[in-house]
């Protein structure tokens, strides 16, 4: 397995953080600025699904470069941005498709004491997401700590609910992430689309609905096509990654890719699916094989 392969969104982002910009040691991060935007744009898209990437996966690039190369490749997004770089993809002519929102993916809306804190900070995000033009805001369950599946729907139902009036007033929808529970997540609550789905449907707003990661829902659950086709009203979001490892959505994974991205676009869908997978070969170019192989 590629050392690369128990990489996760937490550890990424810190990574970013800590060296946004630099080069990976092992030269790999220098052989990654070899492609340029021009290079990988090639034919014009069908562009029946608006397709995204988030940023936590391309540390060893600016915010400026992956915004020139993503916009080369017929990308529209670049998301999981606070709100100190939505100015950067904006200035690349770029939206933000799924921007941070409050909390953290461990402490989440199932625990009513967390409840007043993430009540405030979705009231200061929702109304700067609003004025930035963007579409969504990511939210969490939270991890169980020995919580039941019925008390933590009530619980996230209930503080869900303090927030959708303004989700509503804002045209911002928020979206809970689908994680696996089993290997990268361990005791994450929403951890199945079912789970999801009746938490949507009790707090009751056309403004909550679901991020659907594929690479979660296959680990947790496969049936990936049905479960899309069977859900589509209550979800928002998509997210990609090949299993396993969470890496190139190509032929060394599991999942025909081709397939599930045509039945999320047959099923009518609006929303923006987002590349989230750890390259291991040149990062733009399998950034640029799975736009390919999303166009549908």
């Amino acid at each position: 397995m590629s050392p690369t392969a128990n990489i996760t969104r937490r550890s990424a982002i810190a990574a970013l953080v800590g060296s946004a910009g630099a080069l990976l040691s092992d030269g790999r991060g220098a052989a990654a600025q070899t492609s340029s935007p021009s290079a990988l744009g090639g034919a014009e898209l069908k562009g029946r699904l608006k397709q995204s990437v988030s940023r936590w996966c391309y540390p060893h690039f600016s915010l400026d470069d992956l915004c020139e190369r993503a916009k080369a490749m017929g990308i529209r997004s670049v998301e999981l941005l606070g709100e100190h770089d939505w100015p950067t993809v904006k200035k690349h002519g770029l939206t933000c498709a799924m921007p941070n929102g409050p909390g953290g993916i461990a402490d989440g809306w199932n625990r009513s004491e967390n409840h007043d804190r993430l009540v405030r900070e979705s009231e200061r995000l929702l109304p700067l997401i609003h004025a930035a033009g963007l579409p969504n805001m990511i939210i969490f369950s939270g991890n169980r700590r020995g919580l039941s599946d019925a008390e933590g729907l009530e619980n996230c139902a209930k503080g869900i609910k303090r927030i959708t009036k303004l989700a509503e007033d804002l045209g911002v929808t928020l979206c809970m992430e689908l994680l696996n529970s089993k290997r990268d997540h361990k005791d994450y609550q929403c951890d199945h689309t079912a789970w999801g789905v009746e938490l949507v449907k009790r707090v009751g707003s056309g403004r909550f609905k679901l991020l659907y990661d594929i690479y979660h829902m296959q680990i947790m659950e496969g049936d990936v096509v049905s479960t899309v086709q069977e859900n589509i009203p209550h979800l928002a979001h998509f997210h990609t990654g090949g299993i396993p490892g969470r890496h190139e959505i190509d032929e060394t994974q599991e999942l025909n890719y081709r397939r599930v991205a045509q039945a999320i676009a047959e099923a009518g869908f609006q929303g923006f699916i987002a590349h989230e997978f750890v390259p291991v070969r040149d990062p733009m170019t399998s950034l640029q094989q799975a736009v390919r192989i999303c166009d549908v």
